[in-house]
């Protein structure tokens, strides 16, 4: 299947709460841990909170497959309140290796306003521009479908409980 073949997968969810306050959980990736659907990631990262395009930010992984270990992800898109995205790449202290390591995968998430206090928040992941091999490990990013959904639910959770 050639990269022409292969277009991001996308799961968007309504929450009642405004852009600002979902944004704020997004940047501060200590946080993920807690809305995270995948079941993948853990606590334990110490990282500051995300201001621009370029910052990187460590996250802490378990995947039966490889046991425990880090990603390294750098900060690609970024507009306050509106939208975040991130190029993971597994972890080395080498920060040149780690820049080897991309796969070319890209998370995002998109946040529309719709209406007072209310935004539509959009996950997407693009795998578009991986290699083969790991197009196919995910299914050209099928397989993340079903967790990006409850991410989404545990997004709304934290933004609108009580």
């Amino acid at each position: 299947m050639g990269n022409d073949e292969c277009k991001p997968v996308s799961v968007s969810r309504r929450i009642n709460a405004p852009a600002s306050d979902i944004f704020k959980l997004l940047a501060d990736p200590d946080r993920h841990p807690e809305f995270d659907g995948s079941g993948m990631l853990r606590s334990g990262a110490s990282n500051r909170l995300i201001d621009g395009v370029g910052d990187v930010f460590v996250t802490k992984m378990y995947f039966t497959a490889m046991g425990d270990y880090e990603m390294h992800n750098r900060i690609v898109a970024y507009e306050a309140d509106r939208c975040i995205s991130w190029e993971p790449a597994l972890r080395n202290d080498d920060p040149a290796i780690a820049e080897q390591t991309r796969n070319g995968s890209r998370w995002r998430f998109d946040l529309t306003p719709d209406g007072p206090d209310v935004t539509v928040v959009t996950e997407t992941y693009d795998c578009t521009d991986s290699p083969e091999r790991v197009r196919q490990a995910v299914d050209n990013g099928n397989a993340w479908v079903e967790g990006m959904i409850k991410t989404l639910e545990r997004l709304d959770q934290l933004c609108t409980k009580g």
